[in-house]
């Protein structure tokens, strides 16, 4: 534990430890703004916060005032918040120190962070490969231990995933656990900040001080911030459905094979485990597709040159600077979402598509309350389809990289929590288990990855 009387030792080990991992090009922000921000932040800290002195890395699409947020997107470049997000602001009042801006895909619209205007971010095991996205540099700053713990922004997956590839837990809150205030918005009915870390522990830890009632935003619930249960000796009363559709055929075999270790593992440990149906799985991806960007082109409408981003000298009246500013300022993969969200919501395609994809995601959400109806605790899935892709695999093909998400975008369309973490690896790349809880009992989902996590032999070969 690093005493109250070295604020300066702190500060500098902890952008040391960043700036080694500048290949991984993860980190935005400068060396000289990290180091000032950093000591002036470690010589404020209170050292009886619950996370005194733990440097905690945050995604480029959460607000900070210490630094600049530009989600990934010249179209923010340069931009600084006049206020900061909730979690910072609870992450601060615990004592940790708000280790720097983490790379992203442009506006959290990516499964590999391979989308940022930035440049991508590299696997930290495997330069050619992702890892994962859309919150890609916060885990693998992680992964590389550059910090223990960081927070990115889940929509379809986006912790989970990257979680899964980078070999790191991560969690994605209930809908409305976790205030979303100071979040820059892409779905807004899907959106919540999560946690990564290097152990369940350190996970829990930050979710559970970053959680809890918010006046500020609408959406998060009256509840009282999360209390981390204790390390069980056993699971032996929990119930755990495996989903089978979870399973299809094509699924990659050292994932599947890392799954049924892990399953194993869970019945030894105490817990019956039994198939279960969720059946209206295979419509998530369309679903999601359609929903998320509806609400994209509707949250990035105020990208215009008017109320945000940069206005381009030339234009002649109002249309051309939307045009130039969106042209300019926008990514191909922004821009594409932009432009599905906006047709789907159009007159007469409104009630076609995206009316339908909102009954077919209720239908989702049912399929999960039937489950938990009948007596199951938790449900266990791989967290992704295979292990992380080399870069550049699926860019010219935005259907396969949708697919990277198949089987985290339930819990979003959901609201249920959901949790990664390692459970071995397949060719020396890291793979993922992920458990999904009924809405508010992060509690049980943490307990059961303490257990699996001591047990499994997350390094070794599935």
């Amino acid at each position: 534990m690093t005493t109250p009387a070295e604020p300066r030792g702190l500060a500098k080990a902890v952008a040391d430890r960043l700036l080694k991992a500048k290949r991984l090009n993860a980190l935005l922000t400068p060396a000289r703004e990290l180091r000032q921000a950093l000591e002036a932040q470690a010589k404020g800290a209170h050292p009886s916060g619950v996370l005194y002195g733990m440097p905690v890395a945050v995604k480029d699409n959460i607000c900070t005032l210490e630094f600049t947020t530009t989600c990934g997107s010249k179209i923010l470049e340069g931009y600084r918040s006049p206020y900061e997000a909730t979690v910072v602001t609870k992450l601060k009042a615990a004592g940790a120190l708000i280790a720097g801006k983490t790379n992203c895909d442009e506006f959290a619209m990516g499964s590999s962070t391979e989308h940022s205007a930035y440049g991508r971010t590299y696997h930290p095991l495997e330069k050619a490969r992702v890892p994962g996205g859309s919150s890609g540099g916060s885990a693998a700053l992680v992964a590389a231990g550059a910090v223990p713990a960081a927070l990115g922004s889940d929509t379809g997956g986006s912790v989970r995933q990257p979680a899964s590839f980078c070999g790191v837990v991560g969690i994605k809150p209930t809908y409305g656990r976790v205030s979303r205030y100071g979040l820059v918005a892409f779905g807004s009915s899907l959106d919540q900040i999560g946690v990564f870390g290097r152990s369940v522990h350190d996970a829990a830890r930050v979710l559970s001080v970053i959680s809890g009632r918010d006046p500020r935003d609408s959406t998060c619930e009256n509840r009282d911030p999360l209390r981390l249960p204790t390390v069980p000796e056993s699971l032996q009363g929990f119930v755990i459905g495996i989903p089978r559709e979870y399973f299809p055929p094509d699924l990659d075999p050292g994932v599947r094979r890392a799954c049924e270790r892990a399953i194993r593992l869970l019945k030894e440990l105490g817990a019956a485990v039994r198939e279960v149906s969720l059946p209206h799985t295979p419509y998530a991806i369309p679903t999601y597709y359609i929903i998320a960007p509806a609400e994209a082109s509707s949250n990035l409408a105020r990208y215009d040159g008017v109320r945000y981003g940069p206005r381009f000298n030339g234009a002649a009246d109002v249309r051309a600077l939307y045009r130039s500013t969106r042209g300019e300022g926008f990514g191909p993969e922004v821009r594409r979402r932009i432009l599905v969200g906006t047709y789907v919501l159009s007159s007469g395609y409104y009630e076609a598509y995206y009316r339908k994809a909102q009954q077919v995601r209720a239908l989702i959400a049912q399929d999960f309350r039937h489950v938990f109806d009948r007596g199951v605790d938790l449900v266990f899935t791989p967290t992704a389809p295979s292990p992380a892709f080399k870069a550049g695999e699926k860019l010219d093909d935005p259907v396969a990289m949708y697919l990277a998400d198949i089987f985290t975008v339930t819990a979003n369309l959901s609201g249920l929590p959901a949790m990664s973490l390692p459970i071995g690896r397949v060719k020396g790349l890291p793979v993922g288990g992920q458990f999904i809880g009924q809405a508010f009992m992060e509690d049980d989902m943490i307990e059961a990855a303490y257990a699996l996590e001591r047990a499994v032999p997350a390094t070794e070969e599935a």
